[in-house]
């Protein structure tokens, strides 16, 4: 009976499209209401409250995901020196599945050149029209973090060094300006002018990593840092329950919290605790996923380091206790923050879509209004999980459950 129904629901869905009425109809994610979205050329142009009493498919609408850290899905690793664009193009197909309609790939810490050679192979993957569409620039995560064991979280310490200006140009040249966030450590020396410059490049500086001061954490924010990466997470286990990167960051009203909701990375009551202190709209999801997500459980050797894919999603680094990533999509924490914390289905979408578009500064997508760019998710709840029904890229069906 469930399978019939959603299959109807599908079958309405695709009736309104096919037909060149270019409207998608169902429930509207933010206030429960039903409506017809009418698309025209890959953008909303109008959106049509229907009567209570109107026959219209049972499933909500919502913005598409969007994830700013991701280093990788289904096999395919972002910062692989064999990046092909069609393994972009299997993660980009796979992440349409799962809701996430625009995703940052993440750069992590190598030598130079190796992570110039990553960002040349990303752009030059720019040039498939699909990849670009959902593709808008990139996450560069590190080098320039903390080395110290726990802060350093699964990153290789012979690859992490102190901020230099001239080397982060050589960066952002070969990604061709394309690097939309920077995550590094405030406490390296050298830190707060090299922030100052980021910012004023325009670039969404994050905090994470890191072992930063009240001091330090204060300084950044003055310089322009505005976001905390994977906050509770890139930290070392044991930490002084006073001094430590934790409170400075939930207590600066100035900086948005990255959080991931995957049931590991943080404990309910952290979300909880995190999700009161910032609040929705200092809220962003991310998953952090790396390339064993998708993948089946085992032991793996990437990026020279073995790893564990454990059973229930979790990524381990035994040799230095730590977590390396994460296995779970954006989808599963917006299902997760809301049964962790109460919050709405329109706060869940909200951090996992109109936030980070924010963030980044997309002005066409991230939220269901006229003239935005129609990047769209239709989805049912079934036991506190969100299954995706389909997804709808710049007007475009790219993939449906059917």
């Amino acid at each position: 009976m469930r399978i019939r129904i959603i299959l109807l629901s599908i079958f309405l869905i695709s009736f309104s499209m096919s037909f060149g009425k270019n409207e998608i109809k169902g429930i509207l994610y933010n206030d429960g209401t039903p409506v017809s979205v009418s698309i025209v050329d890959g953008k909303i142009v109008d959106i049509q409250h229907l009567p209570s009493d109107a026959s219209f498919p049972q499933v909500y609408i919502a913005p598409g995901l969007i994830d700013i850290q991701i280093n990788g899905f289904m096999g395919v690793d972002f910062s692989s020196q064999d990046l092909t664009a069609p393994d972009l193009k299997k993660a980009t197909k796979a992440l349409w599945k799962v809701g996430v309609t625009t995703f940052l790939p993440t750069v992590v810490p190598n030598e130079l050149s190796h992570m110039k050679k990553s960002f040349q192979l990303l752009l030059s993957m720019m040039e498939d029209e699909d990849i670009a569409l959902s593709v808008p620039g990139f996450h560069l995560e590190g080098p320039f973090i903390s080395p110290v064991q726990g802060f350093r979280g699964a990153h290789l310490e012979k690859y992490i060094r102190q901020p230099n200006w001239d080397e982060f140009c050589e960066l952002r040249d070969a990604s061709q300006n394309r690097i939309k966030i920077i995550t590094l450590a405030p406490e390296a020396n050298g830190a707060i002018p090299f922030i100052a410059k980021c910012a004023e490049s325009g670039i969404v500086v994050s905090l994470g990593h890191h072992n930063g001061s009240s001091e330090d954490i204060r300084a950044a924010v003055e310089a322009g840092a505005s976001l905390s990466t994977h906050l509770g997470n890139g930290c070392a286990n044991m930490i002084d329950r006073h001094l430590n990167p934790l409170w400075p960051q939930l207590a600066n009203d100035n900086l948005t919290a990255g959080i991931i909701v995957d049931g590991f990375h943080l404990t309910r009551d952290e979300v909880k605790c995190f999700y009161k202190m910032k609040g929705p709209e200092k809220t962003i999801l991310v998953s952090d996923a790396v390339d064993l997500a998708g993948l089946q459980p085992g032991e793996y050797f990437r990026r020279e380091k073995h790893l564990v894919l454990t059973p229930d999603n979790v990524v381990r680094f035994p040799a230095e206790n730590v977590l390396a990533g994460a296995a779970s999509p954006l989808i599963i924490c917006v299902g997760n923050v809301m049964k962790f914390t109460g919050c709405s289905l329109a706060d869940a979408i909200m951090m996992a879509s109109t936030n980070p578009a924010k963030l980044i500064g997309l002005k066409d997508r991230g939220e269901i209004r006229q003239g935005k760019r129609a990047d769209l998710i239709l989805f049912k709840i079934e036991n506190n999980k969100i299954v995706i029904l389909k997804t709808i890229v710049a007007g475009k069906e790219v993939y449906s459950i059917d």
